[in-house]
């Protein structure tokens, strides 16, 4: 037994070497793609971009439900909200600073997304749990964009914020920085969910009585998952609002950016570090080039996949991928028999 234990160690410590390799080869390699290739005028430029913003999108979605089995449908208004929140501090010259892809701004759009985890967070992770926390959490979401929408002159109403466009010169700043979020992001949830907070959040999920039985602070540790989720959220929307330079309720309260990150984890694996990245690539792809290829049609194209997904790979790529060795080493021992 304990040379197995030992064994699986050692399987998983060479497991979780090979990925981290694996992820800064490919870091670094995106990073000096604009140093030989001109992302403004190649299509790659803007599907990376997209993609990284959905990778943070999906990574917040990830945290609170895959690692804390919290289903919430309230990522659409963090991620208005975030976009909301840069677009009038800049609107009303709030802050007093660059503005343009200001550093503090995207902080203060990930921080305002909070105070509303926090304020709707305590009532209903405390209370609801399953189906109502999500439908509690999809309420919350209708009520901040009706406020928006409605809100008159101090948020424009349905006409939205235009900001000044003419800070825009090169799609390179906006490549990186959205790479260095969705890296940040990403890092973020690992070494959450490789700490004490996610063997806490892990065993929330599981079963909420028996971690609570345990001494685990269940509200706690949800209320952590959603504050981050919420903040990631925040600011992948402010980095979207700052490329679009017109931040208004129909586009950044959509339901897309609800229902897009929950499909990208679930393809890509719930619950894993790297599944909401592929979900984002393959989903990125689909969408943006399934509008040049085959038009409208590409919803329909999302929807068969959510299907043939849910019925033939439940655990995602990844959950298929961690299957493979498995099935092989089956293989070879009925081979050696």
């Amino acid at each position: 037994m304990h040379m197995n234990a030992l064994k699986n160690l050692s399987k998983s410590g060479k497991r979780k070497l090979i990925y981290a390799s694996l992820a800064a080869v490919a870091v670094a390699f995106f990073a000096t793609i604009p140093f030989w290739l001109d992302v403004n005028r190649s299509y790659f430029g803007y599907y990376f971009f997209i993609v990284c913003i959905y990778a943070v999108a999906a990574q917040a979605w990830n945290l609170v439900c895959g690692y804390a089995g919290q289903i919430s449908l309230a990522g659409n208004a963090f991620f208005g909200l975030g976009a909301y929140t840069m677009a009038m501090l800049w609107w009303y010259d709030v802050t007093h600073t660059m503005y343009f892809l200001d550093p503090l701004l995207m902080v203060l759009s990930g921080i305002t997304p909070v105070i509303l985890a926090i304020i709707v967070g305590f009532p209903l992770l405390s209370r609801l749990r399953g189906d109502y926390f999500s439908f509690g959490t999809l309420g919350v979401a209708m009520i901040v964009s009706a406020l928006f929408l409605n809100g008159g002159d101090f948020t424009r109403g349905a006409e939205g914020i235009y900001l000044d466009s003419s800070r825009f010169s090169s799609l390179d700043v906006y490549y990186w920085v959205a790479l260095l979020l969705a890296v940040l992001a990403t890092l973020v949830v690992y070494f959450m969910t490789t700490s004490r907070i996610g063997l806490a959040l892990k065993a929330i999920r599981e079963d909420e009585v028996a971690a609570a039985s345990h001494g685990i602070n269940v509200l706690r540790y949800k209320m952590i998952a959603f504050m981050v989720s919420a903040f990631m959220a925040g600011v992948a929307g402010s980095l979207f609002g700052y490329y679009q330079f017109h931040v208004e309720p129909n586009g950044f309260f959509s339901m897309n950016w609800l229902f897009y990150p929950i499909l990208m984890v679930v393809l890509g694996g719930t619950g894993t570090i790297f599944g909401p990245w592929i979900g984002a690539f393959f989903i990125g792809a689909l969408f943006a080039y399934g509008d040049i290829y085959v038009g409208g049609y590409h919803p329909i194209l999302s929807g068969v996949l959510i299907i043939l997904v849910m019925k033939f790979m439940p655990g995602g790529i990844m959950g298929l991928a961690e299957k493979v060795p498995h099935l092989y080493s089956r293989a070879s021992a009925r081979r050696s028999r």
